[in-house]
């Protein structure tokens, strides 16, 4: 007999309650706010709404199907099964945190805050979760093109968004890029690091480089099977180039870089705490995933 559906409901803690963690009271966490110009009953408040819209997601589970909850500090330890169904309740952002964790199961975002958030991957309310869950099966979902990065000695790392490799620190990047255009066309780089992002990614870190940059490359949406790169503050010496510092890589297609410094990471929508760790002569690659991210719209 097959297991019945899972929902799973993911969740942050809130900024009240981070406050009241290191704080203690609400008296306390009022003043220590007010010492900086802020009140407190704001952010109460968007605590309180978030509380309600998770109790209300919760409630609207069907009975017969089993449910949990994770909280986004403890999803590198949570094991996620293939019947479940991933409700994310907050922000955009939660969605791709989670997203890193799962392998085609169904997400569904809630929005605790609309009009705050800016709803691109939180797309229904609180109010839609039992029509939502009851129909799961049988409402479209988007797949949503993810990113990879393999290393060459197999750790492997996904995103939503986009991966960043370079220094961990401030200090300037130093590694051997090569392209797939369509021949392998190498160059040796320094740089502030490499960015490789989504169409989801498009809205964020990556589109501020490509404005930046005046860049004439055509962004990907969100469900294109296409990545766009740029190189970060690429610097010209006698021994490194900036001819290649940008591009899109098609499904199949992968950009490689072979580290030259002491230490690079590489980790992906801003989780630089979850990294891989790059040392002198080690080699990653990156490109679409094999893996997308199923969005229930």
């Amino acid at each position: 007999m097959s297991l019945a559906p899972r929902a799973v409901l993911v969740h942050r803690t809130t900024e009240y309650e981070a406050l009241l963690a290191r704080h203690g009271t609400h008296g306390q966490a009022a003043f220590f706010l007010s010492s900086r110009g802020r009140g407190i009953e704001d952010v109460r408040e968007r605590h309180e709404r978030n509380r309600r819209a998770l109790a209300e997601v919760a409630a609207a589970v069907p009975l017969q199907w089993r449910q949990a909850r994770v909280e986004r500090a403890d999803l590198d330890r949570f094991l996620f099964g293939p019947e479940d169904v991933v409700v994310v309740v907050g922000q955009d952002g939660l969605v791709a945190n989670v997203a890193k964790y799962l392998d085609g199961q169904p997400v569904i975002g809630i929005d605790t805050d609309p009009g705050r958030n800016a709803g691109v991957l939180v797309r229904h309310r609180a109010s839609d979760a039992r029509a939502l869950l009851a129909g799961v099966e049988r409402t479209g979902a988007d797949e949503l093109t993810m990113v990879e990065a393999v290393t060459d000695d197999t750790q492997r790392l996904l995103a939503l968004n986009e991966i960043y490799l370079g220094p961990p620190g401030h200090q300037t990047a130093r590694y051997t890029l090569t392209v797939e255009d369509p021949e392998p066309a190498t160059e040796p780089q320094a740089s502030s690091g490499v960015l490789v992002g989504t169409g989801t990614g498009a809205t964020g870190w990556l589109r501020s480089l490509w404005q930046q940059g005046s860049s004439p490359l055509p962004l990907p949406v969100p469900t294109d099977p296409r990545l766009a790169w740029f190189v970060r503050e690429a610097w010209p010496s006698p021994t490194t180039g900036t001819t290649r510092v940008e591009g899109v890589l098609s499904a199949g297609q992968s950009l490689h870089l072979t580290v030259e410094s002491d230490r690079l990471v590489a980790f992906g929508d801003g989780m630089e705490s979850d990294a891989l760790e790059l040392t002198w002569g080690q080699t990653v690659r990156v490109g679409v995933a094999r893996t997308a991210l199923r969005l229930v719209g």
